[in-house]
């Protein structure tokens, strides 16, 4: 295996569209993680948004908690210790703030997901991040298109899963460690994405680490400018584990004064889509996972982790 992780350009799907799709899928299906550069998100507004994201964490904690809608709904804001990994009973050194889709009206699941919650207090950050998930999305379609295609699917099998998806957009603050009790928790513990596949748009400090094969933690440096990609659970479930789902986690840093945020965008599909194994990738003996829809799925590790009773 190798130690280092696929960079790719997305200029070179133009160029080879078959080299890219076969380093996509072959990176993920190394790793579970991939470095993409010159990708189509607007570089001004990713840095109008860590600056939103900054203000937003900086609201006294009674301001954030009028956003808080609660275990389950995946929207707004939770608070610092409220999630921990599966079979972690520390939880997480983290709070975060949830977006989701904005459906119209023409969409079977307008009234399906709950609504986002918009900070009052922050200019512009409804604007900012609208346009952000639809970028995000758009971006994480065409790369679903382009790994369909390399295992053999139709071009838009995975892309359609996630038409009018369940996605979720998540700002996160790891605060400094300086007057906190680390000993026992971490950032973020050795967890797995829930989703189909997460798009991690930089980040303000470094602490990223997958596990490899050989049982290793694996840092992932990535620069501003680059996008870091990895396939979660229901990916692995749906292609019967060819697309495997990588344990990661964020580890504590040395320097305790500082904050660390980071926004990742996951892919969801909508809640009625099916997770079962197409026969492209099911092999000889059929799939491993039984029947089972992406909102049950969710449902069930939402429980797992604390954000669901």
């Amino acid at each position: 295996m190798s130690a280092e992780i696929t960079r790719l350009s997305l200029t070179e799907l133009a160029s080879d569209g078959p080299a890219f799709r076969r380093k996509l899928y072959e990176g993920l299906r190394e790793h579970g993680f991939i470095i993409l550069r010159d990708h189509s998100i607007d570089a001004g507004r990713l840095e109008q948004a860590y600056a939103l994201t900054r203000q937003l964490f900086a609201l006294p904690l009674e301001t954030k908690l009028k956003y808080d809608s609660g275990k389950g709904a995946a929207r707004g804001y939770t608070a610092f210790g409220r999630e921990n990994a599966v079979g972690n009973q520390h939880a997480d050194l983290k709070e975060f703030w949830h977006i989701g889709p904005e459906l119209g009206p023409d969409s079977p699941y307008f009234d399906s997901y709950p609504d986002n919650f918009w900070p009052e207090e922050i200019s512009g950050f409804r604007n900012c991040f609208s346009a952000l998930y639809k970028e995000l999305e758009q971006l994480g379609k065409q790369l679903l298109s382009e790994l369909g295609q390399a295992m053999g699917l139709e071009r838009d099998f995975l892309s359609n899963l996630v038409k009018d998806g369940n996605s979720v957009y998540r700002l996160l603050h790891y605060p400094a460690l300086t007057d906190l009790d680390s000993s026992k928790a971490m950032r973020a513990a050795p967890h797995a994405d829930i989703n189909l596949i997460t798009l991690l748009v930089g980040a303000t400090d470094s602490g990223l680490e997958l596990l490899s094969r050989d049982g290793s933690w694996l840092p992932v440096e990535s620069q501003p400018d680059e996008i870091v990609v990895d396939t979660g659970d229901m990916m692995s479930r749906l292609t019967n584990d060819m697309l495997p789902s990588t344990v990661h986690r964020v580890v504590n840093p040395n320097k305790t004064d500082c904050s660390r945020y980071a926004m990742p965008f996951f892919l969801h599909p909508h809640s009625r889509a099916s997770l079962t194994c197409p026969p492209q990738c099911a092999g000889p003996d059929g799939s491993k996972y039984p029947p089972i829809t992406a909102g049950e799925f969710l449902q069930q590790r939402l429980r797992d982790i604390g954000l669901m009773d």
